[in-house]
Formats: structure tokens, C-alpha cells, sequence
């Protein structure tokens, strides 16, 4: 099972794991994949959990497309579009793109199985 653990922490908290990390895994020490976004600033943040329902959207109904998925969620498809492309750029989702009876259709997939906050105080 995939899981992506979505964060909360500072850039040099994050980087430092991400350097902690890559000592382990030139070591060969790394046990499992590990699939994290950490967010530095609460306005990204809020952004992902506000659209949250969006993943879980195309998880369960797995759309062909981007505007099929609009249609499922009653969402405008310009305003789904800017939601699509931020999760893309977090990787929290890939898009293929395929031709489809003459046209160009984007295919929106969520590749993990689970999501887990870990959210710790400061």
C-alpha cells in the first residue's frame, strides 16, 4: 500500500530530513519508500485540505478526464483546472494525457492508497 504523508514544517526542518534521508539511502539504509509533502506555509496548506475532496474523488470514481470529473463534483471546469494543477505540482496527483476519438483528454490519478497528517506542535 502507498501512503503520502502530508506535513506541516518549516524549509530548513524539511531540508534537513531530506539530507538526513539521503545519507541513509547512499548507506543503502533506506528500509521502505517513503512519499511526503510538507507544506512551509499555512496558505498552501489550507489549499490542500479545502480540495481534499477532490482526491478523494478521483480515488473512488477514477474519471477518464478532468471535465468528467467536474461534471461528478459539480465544479466549473476552469476553477477544477487551477485545483488539478496545484496537486500536480505538490505531487499529490499525476495527469496523462491521451488522445481520445480526435481529442487531447487529461486523465487526473491519485497513486497512493491512503493519506496520513502528521501535524506535531510547535
Amino acid at each position: 500500500m502507498k501512503k503520502l504523508i502530508i506535513s506541516m514544517k518549516s524549509s530548513s526542518e524539511a531540508l534537513s530530513e531530506f539530507k538526513q534521508a539521503l545519507k541513509s539511502a547512499r548507506k543503502g539504509k533506506l528500509k521502505k519508500n517513503h512519499y511526503e509533502i510538507s507544506f512551509d506555509n499555512k496558505k498552501d496548506f489550507d489549499r490542500f485540505i479545502k480540495n481534499i475532496g477532490v482526491l478523494s474523488t478521483i480515488l473512488i470514481y477514477k474519471p477518464k478526464s478532468v471535465y468528467e470529473l467536474a461534471k461528478i463534483i459539480h465544479m466549473d471546469v476552469s476553477n477544477l483546472n487551477k485545483i488539478i494543477l496545484f496537486f500536480e505540482d505538490i505531487g499529490a496527483i499525476k495527469i496523462t494525457e491521451a488522445r481520445v476519438q480526435g481529442r487531447w483528454v487529461k486523465t487526473p490519478t491519485v497513486e497512493y492508497d491512503q493519506i496520513q497528517f502528521d501535524l506535531k506542535a510547535a
